[in-house]
């Protein structure tokens, strides 16, 4: 094979609260074991949260492509966008550029307005269980406001103007 394990993450867009699989050699989850055990990864009782990804795993796994789909709209949204390159956005992951060092600023502006992303220059945008379309579309309406531009076929509204 190509890969000697792979890492499985049960949050994130399978919704589960914590928790990650490791799949390998016997070897390998031996010395991933012992040290988990020496960086303090030890945890007891962790039935309940077993539980919590064994759920996310018979429940959520087909609906990653309703997030794969969202991911799609924002990049497409966003490379509409002057101001921003998108570079990646191939599954739940939206990677995208920002112009003129403004990435700090447009990450405190989304902030405001109830979306968060991180990076700096390059910013992460991702898609999850608690991201819906209407979601998408606010993001999109937050960034375009941080730069000055309106939804395609509307006019900027004049700044200092409330919409009610």
């Amino acid at each position: 094979g190509r890969f000697d394990s792979v890492s499985v993450c049960f949050s994130k867009g399978l919704g589960a609260p914590v928790g990650s699989a490791l799949c390998g050699p016997r070897e390998l989850i031996e010395r991933a074991r012992r040290w988990r055990k020496m960086v303090g990864g030890g945890l007891r009782q962790a039935g309940l949260l077993a539980a919590a990804a064994s759920h996310a795993l018979d429940h959520h796994v087909n609906r990653l492509a309703d997030d794969h789909a969202l991911a799609q709209r924002l990049a497409q949204g966003l490379a509409a966008i002057e101001g921003l390159t998108v570079r990646s956005a191939q599954t739940n992951i939206v990677f995208v550029d920002v112009a003129n060092g403004r990435g700090p600023d447009l990450l405190a502006h989304l902030e405001r307005q109830g979306v968060l992303a991180t990076g700096l220059i390059g910013l992460r945008f991702v898609t999850h269980l608690g991201v819906d379309a209407a979601g998408i579309e606010r993001a999109l309406a937050a960034v375009r406001g941080f730069f000055g531009q309106a939804p395609s076929g509307q006019a900027p509204r004049p700044s200092g103007t409330a919409v009610y």
